[in-house]
């Protein structure tokens, strides 16, 4: 059975660097997630490249003929400069390595190497991390994939998608006006919606290639706007909240 007070929330590289790093969201964010560290939760925070991967990706693409799988690890290494602020940020409470790679970390048990008496290795468990910490994996696959695969893993049964928009709308709000939020959206639906190929720099809320992921393990995903830290409360204690819920 799912623990109700552990979350993978997949946060969008656009929320931690717009248009520049946004000090004061993270300053709130680190207060909001430590509070509610206090009162038992638990989450791997999985962190996207944002404005800035897809700046480099378009400037490699620009200076020659770049491969996709090039582009892509330039947006993971992207990535995994965000994590590794967040990593500094939360660092009295997480586990000290990035999740960057699968299966690095199996659960949130804390770890201890040392010599036994018999002078072999020896591991020492002695309480958990509250929070771990996750970038890009590897080549063709967003930190959306990379979230749903550690909530499988982890036997998590909600990712939290916190981005620039705070729903999935029936079609792109900066273009067409008439776009309108939908607040339930099942599988079927939104497959009517996606692009059906991952490329390098995808902007969308969440990926094919994750979404047929999340689908297969039964896992919900809940896409709602990064800024809005009391709407973030509110889904985790299971209240009515402001986004779309995809299942």
């Amino acid at each position: 059975m799912a623990n109700k007070k552990q979350f993978v929330i997949d946060l969008g590289g656009s929320a931690v660097c717009p248009d520049g790093i946004d000090v004061e969201f993270l300053k709130r964010f680190r207060e909001f997630i430590k509070r509610k560290i206090g009162e038992g939760y638990q989450f791997i925070i999985v962190v996207g490249g944002g404005k800035i991967c897809r700046q480099y990706q378009k400037a490699a693409g620009e200076i020659g003929d770049i491969a996709d799988k090039e582009k892509d690890w330039v947006g993971i290494f992207a990535t995994r400069l965000n994590a590794r602020l967040l990593r500094a940020i939360f660092c009295d409470v997480a586990h000290p390595d990035l999740f960057d790679e699968r299966f690095k970390m199996k659960s949130f048990r804390r770890r201890s190497g040392g010599i036994s008496s018999f002078g072999s290795p020896e591991i020492k468990e002695f309480g958990d991390y509250s929070i771990i910490i996750g970038s890009g994996w590897e080549p063709g696959s967003s930190t959306d994939y990379m979230a749903i695969q550690i909530a499988a893993d982890f036997k998590i049964d909600t990712v939290i998608n916190l981005g620039k928009p705070d729903y999935i709308y029936t079609s792109d709000p900066g273009k067409d006006s008439g776009a309108k939020p939908i607040e339930k959206l099942s599988w079927a639906d939104y497959w009517k919606m996606t692009p059906s190929e991952w490329t390098p720099g995808l902007n969308f809320p969440l990926d094919p290639i994750a979404a047929k992921l999340a689908e297969k393990e039964n896992i919900k995903i809940i896409v709602a706007g990064a800024k809005d830290l009391d709407n973030l409360e509110k889904i985790l204690e299971g209240k009515e909240f402001k986004g779309t819920a995809l299942y």
